[in-house]
């Protein structure tokens, strides 16, 4: 999937923007600290962007979350800029923010060549890869939040999943809704969730790139609505200390010949032979991709036992205490339901890396012919150690600094990223650690609630 030319959809995509009132266009990339950057322009602009895109200090590669940059090449000096030119054929109208349009940007240089450590890029040649062998993948993120009060107070103090807390939600995720399918999101379910404040949104599965395209339309309209009725959200893992914290699930189903191969198989769970290789290459991998998926200090505050975040290297059928929860699907919608759901990201986590990464997990795992392990349906961190070693489950690292080490090893991550971006995302987590890891809870919930 290649972006497409700018002038087969400058035109129809500014009569759209003008007949919706639209005045501006903010055009978004996510950094390696897992930031939501924006530049704007007005509508009359429209054709020199996307054509020629805006400038950005390349220096914006290697940004963290503090906004203070980690020193690593070729970023590591003033000099030098980026070009960011909208994908107009993945643009939608921000219904929730009257007179905006968004679209997502690829990072180019200035001779219009994709840059090596634009990750939107990195996620289509994935994709693409894939595809070149037959194998297709179907992905969706669910979205969790948390809705504050400007004072920090939370919009809800549960009980979880109650109606006493969607009473308190209802005028807001009435409007959120509203305006995620006006803009053409399909809205699957929306409930006020576990933790005071939480609620959780999910649509449905795209293919990879339009998947990841859509988490980060869907964070952008929740914070308009949020605005609208006086709110802030966060998506940060621990957005109040010592409550449990806000995932970002990435779902993924691999596809063959329009069949899900996750069902219809004689393999563990029902899945066929590609299904359950899809399992094993993404279970084999994660450990060196958990820095992506949670890319804070704060991520290893949510990642423990007992808290449904999946702090052991595992699958398991429906199990919500493993890493990947294994999906069957009710019986009347298995073919195309089925999925593996990675419970251990984050809303920190950049979701075009995260794609990449489980796409070329997932196709590695096909591609060598990966059996899984059996899957467990206990909760790990009840099973004695003799019998976690004999089951080969592991513990998920505990920190950041683990996280980062394996990340730097990992061969598919450096073979997929390539290595200006390799090396970039470790030395921001590098930093990231050095400058948060010491802090407690409590500090630690409070450095990043406003950042994601």
């Amino acid at each position: 999937m290649s972006a497409p030319a700018a002038g087969d959809v400058v035109r129809p995509s500014r009569d759209r923007f003008e007949a919706a009132g639209v005045r501006a266009l903010a055009m978004t990339m996510v950094d390696n600290g897992g930031i939501t950057r924006v530049k704007a322009v007005p509508i009359a602009r429209l054709e020199r962007v996307a054509a020629s895109g805006v400038g950005m200090a390349y220096v914006w590669g290697a940004a963290g979350t503090d906004d203070l940059f980690a020193d690593v090449p070729p970023f590591d000096n003033p000099s030098g800029d980026m070009r960011l030119v909208p994908d107009l054929g993945a643009a939608r109208i921000l219904t929730a923010a009257p007179g905006w349009a968004w679209a997502p940007v690829d990072q180019m240089t200035q001779e219009l060549e994709p840059m090596p450590a634009c990750q939107r890029t990195i996620l289509r040649r994935t994709v693409e890869a894939a595809r070149a062998t037959g194998l297709e993948f179907r992905s969706t993120f669910e979205v969790e939040a948390t809705l504050l009060h400007d004072d920090g107070r939370p919009a809800h103090n549960g009980p979880g999943y109650s109606t006493t807390a969607l009473a308190l939600l209802d005028g807001f995720l009435f409007d959120l809704v509203d305006a995620l399918e006006s803009s053409g999101v399909e809205v699957e379910q929306f409930h006020p969730e576990y933790a005071p404040g939480q609620f959780e949104v999910s649509v449905a599965a795209r293919d990879p790139l339009a998947a990841a395209d859509t988490m980060v339309f869907v964070r952008t309209q929740m914070r308009f609505a949020a605005r609208r009725h006086g709110l802030q959200v966060s998506f940060a893992p621990t957005a109040i200390a010592g409550e449990v914290g806000n995932g970002c699930h990435a779902h993924l189903s691999a596809w063959r010949d329009g069949t899900n191969l996750m069902q219809g198989g004689d393999g563990p769970a029902g899945t066929t032979a590609e299904g359950a290789a899809t399992v094993a290459g993404v279970l084999e991998a994660l450990p060196g991709l958990l820095a992506v998926l949670a890319p804070s200090p704060a991520a290893y505050l949510r990642l423990q036992p007992h808290h449904w975040a999946g702090a052991y290297a595992c699958w398991g059928v429906e199990n919500r205490e493993a890493a990947l929860r294994f999906i069957p699907g009710t019986v009347t919608s298995r073919e195309r339901s089925a999925n593996l759901e990675v419970k251990v990201g984050d809303g920190g986590a950049n979701p075009y890396l995260v794609m990449a990464l489980l796409v070329a997990a997932a196709a590695d795992g096909v591609e060598r012919g990966l059996a899984p392990p059996e899957p467990i349906q206990d909760d790990p961190s009840t099973l004695a150690p003799e019998e976690l070693e004999r089951r080969g489950i592991t513990r998920l690292p505990t920190t950041l600094a683990e996280a980062t080490e394996l990340f730097e090893g990992s061969e598919l991550a450096r073979r997929v990223l390539g290595d200006v971006l390799h090396r970039a995302f470790a030395a921001v987590r590098r930093r990231e650690w050095e400058t948060h890891g010491g802090l407690g809870e409590q500090e630690l919930s409070d450095a990043y609630r406003w950042r994601y």
